[in-house]
């Protein structure tokens, strides 16, 4: 998709965050950026073309302006080269941001925004758009201007075949590596679908270890001719994912996930390894939706 960058703009420090990274992701991928602020209440309804804005106060209207315009300056700031859009679109950023996905390459978000719920480690838009957006979505959190290598989370489904992609196109921009992280226990046998293991199994250990080194080794099949100028750091290990892809993030510039990979339910559209990476990482995380869910 060669659509624009997307970034949802609501004047929070996050959402400002949010600004920078997706005005350099717009230079770097060579398209325009789009800032967008919803205006309504819960409940609202818009088309798909969404609605043009119509201000009922020029006190609001200034005070909407003024934040894009202050967004408009940081992107400037951060990415001269680029061409800015920028929209007020009646709705609930939720569905808003939802729509406008549809047409661009890339929708930025922060992962708090403006909201009376202030205690929440990540706002309701950034969650929602994560599990519906049709492109993918970049949560900024953690440290925003992180350095590092792109770190993918590799877990062998068919669904996570995107991220897998998006993960070795984002490394090759920013001129990085990609550390394609696999975490594995017994708990990941195929022929166990338990919560825990049954005690009165024995495993080979050493065989298991060798099912998921391949597992890693085909998920990673043809990308590295596809991307020579991208060096692959494969890490097989032997943890609990969530807990070793969050701490992992602590040395990475960004985490890619498929928003629902192997062993996930068919009606949830957010995993849950996706949503305490989202919840905890510790750089800005990139899910990616397969276009099959």
């Amino acid at each position: 998709m060669y659509g624009p960058v997307v970034v949802g703009v609501d004047g929070s420090p996050s959402s400002m965050a949010a600004v920078e990274i997706a005005a350099r992701e717009a230079g770097l991928r060579g398209v325009g950026l789009r800032l967008v602020h919803a205006f309504g209440w819960p409940g609202a309804h818009i088309s798909a073309g969404g609605r043009p804005w119509d201000p009922s106060g020029a006190g609001l209207r200034e005070l909407i302006d003024g934040t894009l315009t202050k967004a408009e300056r940081r992107a400037h700031e951060t990415a001269p080269g680029v061409d800015i859009m920028r929209d007020v679109v009646v709705g609930e950023p939720v569905t808003v941001l939802e729509i406008e996905s549809r047409t661009a390459c890339l929708a930025v978000v922060g992962s708090r925004g403006h909201s009376r719920f202030g205690a929440l480690l990540l706002g309701s838009t950034a969650g929602h758009l994560a599990a519906h957006a049709t492109c993918p979505v970049l949560v900024v959190r953690g440290r925003p201007n992180a350095e590092g290598p792109v770190l993918l989370a590799v877990d062998g489904s068919p669904a996570a075949r995107g991220a897998v992609e998006f993960a070795f196109a984002l490394a090759s921009l920013h001129g990085t590596d990609v550390r394609a992280l696999h975490a594995w226990s017994t708990r990941t046998e195929r022929a166990y679908d338990a919560p825990a293991d049954p005690p009165f199994v024995t495993y080979d250990e050493e065989r298991l270890h060798d099912e998921e080194e391949r597992v890693l080794a085909e998920a990673l099949g043809g990308l590295r001719e596809r991307y020579p100028d991208v060096a692959v750091d494969r890490r097989l290990v032997r943890g609990r994912i969530r807990h070793t892809l969050i701490e992992a993030s602590a040395e990475a510039g960004f985490v890619v996930v498929g928003a629902r990979g192997r062993g996930g339910f068919a009606g949830l559209l957010l995993g849950s390894v996706s949503q305490a990476v989202l919840h905890h990482a510790h750089c800005p995380v990139a899910v990616v939706r397969s276009g099959e869910e």
